[in-house]
């Protein structure tokens, strides 16, 4: 059984859900280890102590914050907890808001929301009430330290906790200095016209099963080769590097279109097939 990141209560107004959370995701990333080039032996990182050189061991090593230059306070995991014993232990809504109403840039990560035995009932109802209302409820939540801001999202089976992004982390886009590129030119209502018929064209419904990580599919397989071989494949062609300027947005649109509709009609007659 997987174990969970978090233990606690969801507050709602004045209900208590008591629930667990856990990772909703799981990493694909190929880990890499640094290596001596000379003799392809593992290099292994130390602990230091900066006064003594040291090597420290885990047990002794504590989180300390530098209230002044050269001098810590330390805290102990408890000291965590016991700062605010509400926030640690509560997932509070604070707001119900329409979905869609927060911006993309803001969602940071997905976990699951999941009720103990002595919770359920008042779970489930919260969960089809989300749901059925088409709202989220924002929330705040403290884990490892930090407290973050979250949308609580109401699904078929489980409500989703999707860790949030504050204001102040995202950019303002002033702040990129690129004005002069973010100014739109004088577009064609026949331009957006095809390329509205190029969205209608990739319509499709969601279904994430379908892609893969090709690059790191690609970057397997050139691992298994180097390990049985010795040697990497042949190298294989970039594609030609692209002009910046588009010589005609009409044509490349229309031939866009046509080549999309064709591809979605391919997968209708293989799904007719299957």
């Amino acid at each position: 059984m997987a174990r969970p990141l978090w233990k606690g209560a969801i507050s709602f107004g004045l209900v208590t859900i008591p629930v667990s959370v856990y990772s909703a995701t799981r990493s694909d990333t190929l880990r890499f280890r640094q290596l001596d080039r000379r003799d392809n032996s593992p290099i292994r990182e130390k602990r230091v102590n900066e006064e003594t050189g040291e090597e420290v061991l885990w047990e002794d090593v504590v989180k300390g914050y530098e209230y002044e230059e050269g001098t810590f306070v330390v805290l102990e995991q408890e000291d965590f907890a016991q700062a605010n014993v509400k926030a640690t232990e509560t997932i509070e809504i604070v707001q119900a808001i329409p979905e869609g109403d927060v911006p993309p840039e803001y969602f940071e990560r997905p976990m699951y929301v999941v009720p103990t035995k002595q919770g359920r009932k008042a779970y489930h109802i919260l969960r089809e009430t989300l749901r059925r209302s088409g709202r989220v409820g924002v929330a705040t939540i403290v884990m490892r330290g930090r407290q973050h801001l979250a949308a609580l999202i109401g699904g078929e089976k489980v409500i989703t906790l999707e860790l949030l992004r504050y204001a102040h982390e995202i950019k303002a886009v002033d702040e990129l200095d690129v004005d002069d590129l973010l100014e739109a030119p004088d577009v064609k209502d026949k331009e957006i016209e095809l390329a509205e018929q190029l969205v209608a064209a990739l319509d499709e419904p969601w279904s994430p099963e379908q892609f893969r990580d090709e690059y790191r599919d690609d970057l397997l397989e050139l691992i298994e080769q180097k390990a049985k071989t010795g040697s990497a494949p042949a190298k294989r062609e970039k594609p030609r590097e692209r002009s910046g300027e588009v010589v005609d947005m009409m044509e490349l649109l229309k031939q866009s279109v046509g080549q999309a509709k064709g591809r979605k009609g391919q997968k209708g007659k293989r799904r007719k097939a299957s």
